[in-house]
């Protein structure tokens, strides 16, 4: 399935994706606005219908509370110990899932998959368990299917995604040193079976040294589609 013209994705800097459906609604992945990289700050965003949370590391999760409180999100998908937390702040809405499951939210199909990374929430002095990391396999109402990995490795499983779930496009993190880096991320295309990728989870810090230019070269044998934006720029 080609790219659909009612669908867009803004970046807004390391894994802060804003997705803009066929059916009018407004999807944000892992809202971290602090990073240098954001046109725009957590206060700005005015309308959020479903907000995702891969985990609860503060470069995906410090500007949740700022942005439900300014979008008024009105599904908030997280794994159980993070809607848990959220819950305990206030936070109206919050549906926990685990990886596996699937759910309607606001009309959308979302699945919670496997990733391959730590979890954990800090507040304040204090740190509590995020669970575990996920990613998201979610289809819009035209039957269009994006897969967002969250932070993880290499593995083998994702090939499992692909077979059960046949995405269209993929982010998927490009950074090395917490992630997978190009040249893994060039492998997980391929086990997910797609030849579209946004990469994510790059640039921000010197220690994310993993480059667009590097997923291209690496996924040109397989006429891999590598489309990175500019922070505040829009993919339609």
């Amino acid at each position: 399935m080609a790219l659909d013209r009612d669908t867009t994705f803004t970046w807004y800097g390391h894994s802060c994706y804003e997705v803009r459906t066929p059916g009018d609604k407004v999807l944000l992945f892992d809202p971290f606005f602090a990073n240098p990289k954001s046109p725009r700050t957590a206060d700005s965003i005015e309308r959020c219908d479903v907000l995702l949370v891969t985990h609860g590391h503060f470069d995906h999760f410090d500007d949740v509370l700022a942005v439900i409180r300014s979008g008024r999100p009105k599904t908030v998908v997280a794994i159980h110990e993070i809607a848990v937390w959220l819950e305990g702040k206030g936070v109206q809405g919050v549906v926990g899932m685990n990886r596996g499951g699937t759910q309607q939210a606001e009309g959308l199909r979302v699945t919670m998959t496997q990733a391959f990374h730590s979890s954990s929430i800090v507040d304040g002095d204090r740190i509590f368990s995020g669970g575990e990391a996920a990613g998201y396999v979610v289809e819009l109402e035209n039957g269009f299917r994006l897969y967002n990995s969250g932070d993880t490795a290499l593995f083998g499983d994702l090939a499992l995604i692909g077979e059960l779930w046949r995405p269209d496009l993929a982010l998927l993190p490009i950074g090395d040193h917490y992630t997978m880096g190009p040249e893994a991320a060039a492998r997980a295309a391929r086990l997910v079976g797609v030849r579209r990728v946004v990469p994510i989870h790059y640039g921000t810090f010197p220690l994310l040294t993993g480059t667009p230019e590097r997923l291209r070269a690496a996924g040109e044998p397989d006429g891999l589609e590598v489309l990175a934006l500019r922070p505040g720029e829009t993919l339609s």
